[in-house]
């Protein structure tokens, strides 16, 4: 983890740069919020190193979106259910060291029952330790919150995080082998190996390296900013039009 990365999560204030909400303002808003309006890899720009190296396919991206998943969901519980009894001074080392558990716990599942996968996803398990989201939000809801409504809020945030992974690398695959979940067989097996290798296509190379994934994940920021200002401009007119009638 990065010095600015640790600075930021110190912040005892509000390290995502938003209050601590939880599913009490409403399950809608609290799964916009994570899905859409806070999420973790579009507007908090958190966890951008596997975020952009793994997203060579949209299977890749999935394996890694569902492993910050359990990480993320099982580190808030262990964290609400451990929050009255950690001190401050001892909190963000306790918070890494769960996360370290419970990376090594999922890089063994995926070992056991995905090993090509495993084999194919590399160091990039093992780096969710450092993946700043995760301890963000730790101590910005898990620690303030009790283990039912931490471990929803993980659980939105990482699905939040993974259908970006997804998206990154579906639109990475597409663009640049012509094909898309045409490595399925890492999740199913060998046994769907020869039919989703029989799947051939070309494309734009650029797009499976490194800048390709820059460059998707600019679009799909500025797509998203382009969205949300589209859908608060009706409610700018109609506030206009309702000062000018007064």
């Amino acid at each position: 983890m990065s010095q600015t990365d640790a600075s930021a999560v110190g912040q005892e204030s509000n390290p995502t740069g938003e209050t601590a909400a939880a599913p009490a303002d409403g399950r809608g808003t609290w799964l916009r919020n994570g899905l859409w309006d806070n999420n973790p890899g579009l507007v908090q720009l958190l966890g951008l190193c596997p975020l952009l190296a793994v997203t060579t396919g949209a299977v890749h991206g999935l394996g890694l979106g569902l492993a910050t998943v359990l990480v993320m969901t099982a580190t808030n519980a262990l964290v609400s259910l451990l929050r009255r009894s950690l001190t401050r001074e001892i909190r963000i080392a306790v918070y890494v060291l769960i996360i370290a558990s419970l990376v090594t716990c999922v890089e063994m599942i995926f070992e056991a029952w995905f090993p090509a996968l495993d084999r194919a996803l590399g160091i990039f398990i093992a780096l969710i330790v450092t993946n700043c989201a995760i301890v963000a939000r730790a101590e910005a809801v898990a620690s303030r919150r009790p283990p039912l409504p931490a471990a929803a809020d993980g659980l939105v945030m990482g699905l939040g995080f993974a259908w970006v992974l997804v998206v990154v690398g579906g639109i990475r695959e597409l663009v640049g082998r012509g094909t898309l979940f045409a490595d399925w067989h890492l999740l199913t097996g060998t046994a769907a190996a020869a039919a989703d290798q029989a799947a051939t296509g070309g494309g734009f190379l650029l797009a499976v390296l490194p800048p390709g994934a820059f460059l998707t994940l600019a679009l799909l920021v500025a797509g998203k900013n382009l969205l949300d200002s589209r859908r608060q401009q009706p409610a700018g007119s109609a506030l206009r039009s309702a000062d000018g009638i007064e």
